[in-house]
């Protein structure tokens, strides 16, 4: 027991040296550290300071009687202190706090091996369909695009959906691969119905018996997120039910973490990647596809879009709120084919496929110009010609929003093409795209009239490559599309095609261009104009109230001459931080420097008191100064190696 209470005294003792060197090493240093690192940086000073003491102590003559001793142990206990400081320092340098941490570096070790395969097997995809030679940045003789398509269509949902969105950016992808990309589709095999029953018994804790009068086993229409069910309510309404495939969660995280990984490199290794916003663009899509996974969120998306036009002539599903989660999405079914088959249904009907199109079109347009929620993915097989004539809307996952000054921007883009307003286009569009910090606004003024006078016929037709055109000039000009916008370009992309397949030869544009012209006109409507003007007065009028009292005010002052400008320097608290933290680093620099200085100049000097037969006090002086100087270095040293992290 003795023994045992011996090495305890001992180890408590030990723990509390390294504490304490510990906390006086992070005390010096003026910046937080991990404690793990701080053990480390105690254990380590603790260990030389052993030699270093008995190096010193050697030096002293065993039977002086001088404070040469005590002034030794504190410079040995100061040099150890140093030791654990240029740890931390280097360990900052090496390995930036925040970026290691053991027991998440252990829980991820897993995680890491599962995207270690995932690496592996793109690579192998993307080897197999001709794209090694292009990873290795050789060329190659086998088409790019189509190599592309098929590798990213292997890769499954989340790469097909990296597809898709490129398909969209004109202004960042080539032409060929924009056409080749657009074909992607987001198909899959089935699930089975025993993982479907699972799915819906987890979800509400019921099985479907109880949820349903009658369920279809087999289902309507599969894709890689989720596939739909024909299924019947106690109450007798017929209903489509959205499962989501199991564990698609989890490879879709795994797939996003490397499309961001991928995303940084780009940003960091090529100047299309810095241009283009690789980092943003892979965020936005993250978020997209994340939302997609959560069927409460399509329910408010397709709520939030039925309300923006409730009685237009377009119908949408209706959710059932009590059997909407996150995995599973219950509404309203709508009877009709799917507008990609519709062309012969049309014929036998007698319909005007000309007047849906239109229907069409001005509905998506209402969403983005007016309403600023809008399907953002209206391809054939989201759009139904109903049993009724009517046209149908499905799949709300993806569903873009704009704000109130893009939507500004974006009917006065339209105004001014359709007017051949090169000046009115050049404005609206720098509203709508993120403008460089320096563009040649004449110079784009200039290309805009020219495109216009290409693109824009005056017998009202338009060319169809208008839209690339568009795209090609913002990005010649580099600016950059913002998500959002990029959503715009995409449904307006996506329709278009559907409408071409429904009615050959719908022109898209000269149809906006009348729907703008019909809904500004709208706008100048008495009562419209009237409502308009009622809002801002209400705004306006406590503002001219207050204003007669102070002009005379600053007139008085004036005619007085009491009239100053106050202007208060550093009136935020963070500005005022961040000078004070430069001021202190130069302070801390300059005096490092001087006792650094005065420590060799004192080293170099000859002559002085001895304190040992080796050690002048000139000297002693000196070996304390260079310890605060390199004290002071270190300090300065860490902050910059945290702020540049």
């Amino acid at each position: 027991m003795g023994n045992l209470s011996v090495w305890a005294a001992v180890v408590v003792t030990v723990l509390g040296l390294v504490a304490v060197i510990a906390a006086a090493a992070r005390r010096l240093l003026g910046v937080r550290f991990g404690r793990i690192r701080l053990l480390l940086a105690g254990v380590l000073a603790l260990l030389v300071s052993g030699p270093i003491s008995r190096g010193m102590a050697g030096s002293v003559p065993r039977d002086t009687t001088s404070t040469a001793p005590v002034w030794l142990l504190i410079l040995a206990v100061i040099a150890s202190l140093l030791v654990a400081m240029v740890f931390l320092v280097v360990a900052e340098a090496l390995v930036p706090t925040g970026r290691f941490t053991p027991l998440l570096w252990l829980r991820g070790l897993r995680a890491r091996s599962r995207r270690t395969r995932r690496y592996a097997q793109i690579v192998a995809i993307a080897v197999r369909h001709g794209l090694g030679p292009h990873l290795r940045g050789r060329r190659s003789a086998a088409p790019a695009a189509r190599s592309l398509r098929l590798a990213l269509e292997e890769g499954g949902l989340t790469f097909v959906k990296l597809g898709q969105v490129l398909s969209t950016r004109r202004d960042l992808v080539p032409g060929e691969f924009v056409e080749e990309l657009s074909t992607l589709r987001d198909r899959a095999t089935p699930v089975a119905w025993t993982d479907v029953q699972a799915v819906l018994e987890a979800e509400f804790g019921v099985p479907p018996g109880e949820l349903f009068a009658s369920i279809e086993p087999e289902p309507l229409a599969a894709a890689s997120v989720a596939q739909v069910h024909a299924a019947t309510l106690r109450s007798g309404a017929a209903v489509v039910v959205k499962v989501q495939r199991p564990g698609i969660r989890s490879i879709v995280d795994r797939d996003l973490d490397i499309v961001g990984r991928l995303a940084e490199t780009l940003e960091t290794r090529t100047r299309w990647g810095r241009t283009a916003g690789a980092v943003g663009l892979a965020d936005g899509f993250a978020q997209a596809v994340r939302e997609e996974l959560d069927f409460r969120i399509e329910a408010r998306n397709l709520a939030a879009v039925a309300a923006a036009d409730p009685d237009g002539p377009v119908t949408f599903p209706v959710p059932v709120p009590a059997l909407c989660t996150q995995m599973v999405l219950v509404m309203s079914r709508l009877d009709g084919v799917p507008l990609s088959g519709a062309a012969p249904v049309v014929a036998a009907r007698g319909l005007d496929a000309a007047d849906l199109a239109r229907t069409l079109l001005f509905c998506v347009l209402r969403q983005i110009l007016v309403a600023g929620v809008f399907h953002a993915d209206p391809h054939p097989g989201n759009v139904l010609l109903l049993t009724d004539g009517r046209l149908g809307l499905l799949d709300f996952g993806s569903v873009g929003r704009l704000d109130g000054g893009v939507r500004e921007a974006l009917q006065r883009l339209l105004l001014a093409l359709d007017r051949g307003d090169p000046a009115g286009a050049t404005d609206a569009l720098l509203g709508v795209v993120a403008r460089p910090d320096e563009v040649d606004e004449e110079r784009l003024e200039r290309s805009l009239g020219q495109f216009m006078a290409r693109h824009l016929s005056t017998g009202g037709g338009t060319d169809p490559a208008l839209f690339r055109s568009l795209l090609r000039l913002i990005a010649d000009y580099e600016l950059t599309v913002p998500p959002e916008v990029a959503a715009v370009f995409r449904a307006l992309t996506t329709i278009e095609g559907g409408l071409a397949e429904l009615a050959p030869g719908f022109d898209v544009m000269t149809e906006a261009r009348g729907f703008a012209n019909r809904y500004f006109a709208e706008l100048w409507r008495p009562e419209t104009v009237r409502e308009a003007l009622t809002a801002e007065l209400t705004t306006l009028v406590p503002v001219l109230r207050r204003l007669p009292r102070r002009v005379d005010r600053i007139a008085s002052a004036l005619e007085r001459g009491r009239l100053g400008v106050n202007v208060r320097l550093f009136a935020d608290e963070r500005d005022r931080r961040h000078v004070s933290g430069l001021v202190h680093q130069v302070l801390l620099t300059v005096l490092g420097g001087v006792a650094g200085i005065m420590a060799v100049m004192l080293l170099g000097t000859d002559g002085g008191p001895q304190v040992t037969a080796n050690l002048s006090l000139f000297a002693l002086f000196g070996y304390n100064l260079l310890a605060v100087a390199a004290i002071l270095a270190l300090r300065v040293l860490v902050v910059i190696f945290r702020t540049d992290r």
